[in-house]
């Protein structure tokens, strides 16, 4: 089957390594699953038996991949209490207490969003428990501290339960628990014991909601970047029942032990999966490794104190137990995805790669929130994906940063351009549920520095590292490709590639993205959403 799509503007970088620029050609072509011509539609000859399209000048992109995504975590909570508008404790308040009148019969109170800084760091079970006798867990917006009611401390055991590696139960002056959770005791105490709560049939349901999402959001490809066994269950049987509309590649989950056989077993598993699953639209390609936690939370791993303290944080994993997991992954082929914010763990993450990394495996590091100039250069030298976030460089969620880390550093964060120029591969991830899912913020962020959250807002997070709008549609389209070794098949508009494109309404400049609406979405040659039909 052959389709024209005539009168658009379909995106093409430029062929220069730093894809500062782009073209638009006006006709595309593709026949049954894969892109047959793109170009001049006037050097177009039309097959009798085609479909012609008209796009109306609308511009057509690569489908988005998002390289960093949570997916069943993200449809879990579309179904949260969304505080993330919430500039103080008394609307948190407010928001969870009408929510809760409203939603009587419910067992549980789920919400997400909550900036720390809202509550100036301080995170009590006695701030929530006159809300509501039920239990109540918040998610911070990044993922790496929950705060708890009473009653949710209780139900989940926290009382009797000790903190474990990398992470903290934090406690009151007799040793009670007072209300946050962080790090490593989220990850593997209060996750486990939240999926607990939800049926197969809730979490079936969370993931069809969150592959809607996704679909409708232009996105034909995602990478899960904290895989494990009742997550890979769940996408492993909603794939036996029904299609997924993108590709999805999984990095499996190594949580740090100190027990070294126990994170050894974890890799074996990845590559136990990556050979039984060997189809490149639902693969395992690596392995995740967090080093550290995040600077609102001060958990982030940093080169010198944070303001006012004299300890240091360190990374959560021993530069020595670090070196050797990494090099089990690396000798099977797997790649190794490493949480890195902070300074201190970024520059570890980087020469634990240096050490045992084999050059051309594509090793990433995640986030990159806070390096240094000299770090930023060996990520290029070294070949290492900077794989990173725009929508967390949002100027409303940078509001505690220079309280915490001073003005000098947050001169360093968000150095995008850097990573480019000093030729690291750059791919583009919304963490997804820490963020929204939506490419067009991500790439607003990206190319203006200013605030997707509060548009109306003139603040700005060092715009001398902002990229252009071509090298940020790259980064999400062909750069997270490339960061999944998919780039031989998806990822740019061009001849034999997978037809795997967005059509969208835009005017396509930086300033008016946050504009933007998909139109349709298709995936290896069908039309997999479509607005007018929504």
């Amino acid at each position: 089957m052959t389709t024209v799509f005539r009168n658009g503007r379909i995106f093409v970088p430029s062929s220069t390594p730093a894809q500062e620029s782009h073209n638009f050609a006006d006709a595309m072509i593709i026949t049954d699953d894969r892109i047959s011509y793109v170009g001049a539609q006037d050097q177009v000859d039309v097959p009798a038996d085609a479909t012609v399209v008209d796009l109306d000048n609308r511009v057509v992109v690569p489908g988005f991949i998002d390289a960093h995504v949570h997916i069943l975590h993200y449809g879990h909570s579309l179904q949260k209490v969304d505080l993330i508008e919430c500039a103080s404790l008394e609307e948190i308040r407010a928001k969870i207490k009408a929510y809760a009148e409203a939603n009587p019969s419910v067992p549980h109170i789920f919400c997400r969003g909550w900036i720390q800084a809202t509550t100036k760091g301080v995170a009590l079970a006695s701030m929530l428990d006159d809300l509501d006798p039920r239990p109540i867990y918040i998610d911070a917006f990044d993922l790496h501290s929950m705060w708890c009611n009473s009653a949710a401390l209780k139900a989940m055991g926290a009382d009797t339960a000790p903190d474990l590696p990398g992470g903290c139960i934090h406690r009151d002056e007799h040793g009670r628990p007072s209300g946050l959770l962080d790090e490593s005791v989220v990850m593997n105490m209060a996750w486990p014991y939240v999926e607990s709560l939800h049926s197969k049939a809730d979490k079936l349901a969370a993931l069809d909601e969150a592959i809607r999402a996704y679909s409708a959001a232009g996105y034909t490809g995602v990478v899960d970047m904290a895989m494990d066994e009742p997550t890979w269950e769940i996408l492993s049987e909603y794939r036996r029942d029904r299609s997924i509309p993108f590709h999805v590649a999984a990095h499996w989950l190594v949580p740090y032990t100190e027990d070294q056989e126990a994170n050894f077993k974890y890799v074996d598993r990845a590559i136990e999966l990556r050979s039984q699953f060997t189809e490149p639209d639902f693969c395992v390609v690596g392995i995740k490794l967090i080093c550290d936690g995040v600077v609102d939370g001060c958990t982030a791993a940093l080169l010198q104190p944070y303001t006012g303290k004299e300890s240091l944080v360190e990374p959560i994993w021993p530069e020595h137990q670090l070196r050797e997991v990494v090099r089990r992954a690396d000798a099977a082929g797997l790649q190794c995805a490493i949480h890195a914010i902070g300074d201190r763990a970024v520059h570890q993450a980087i020469n634990v790669l240096s050490q045992v990394g084999t050059p051309g495996r594509r090793h990433r590091i995640e986030h990159l929130e806070l390096t240094t100039s000299e770090d930023a250069k060996r990520l290029g030298e070294l070949g290492i994906t900077a794989s990173v976030q725009p929508v967390h460089s949002d100027p409303a969620l940078f509001k505690a940063w220079h309280d915490l880390v001073g003005p000098d550093r947050c001169q360093r964060a968000f150095a995008y351009k850097d990573f480019l120029d000093g030729g690291a591969p750059l791919a583009f991830g919304t963490d997804a549920p820490t963020a929204r899912n939506l490419p067009f913020p991500n790439l607003y962020n990206a190319t203006t520095r200013r605030s997707a959250l509060e548009p109306e807002s003139t603040d700005t997070v060092n715009t001398q590292y902002k990229v252009t709008l071509a090298q940020a549609a790259t980064a999400a389209t062909a750069g997270a490709a490339y960061a999944r070794f998919a780039e031989s098949w998806t990822g740019k508009l061009q001849s034999g590639l997978a037809a795997d494109f967005v059509v969208v309404d835009t005017q396509w400049s930086a300033e008016k993205l946050l504009e933007a609406k998909v139109c349709q979405t298709w995936y290896k040659g069908k039309k997999v959403f479509d607005a007018s039909q929504s």
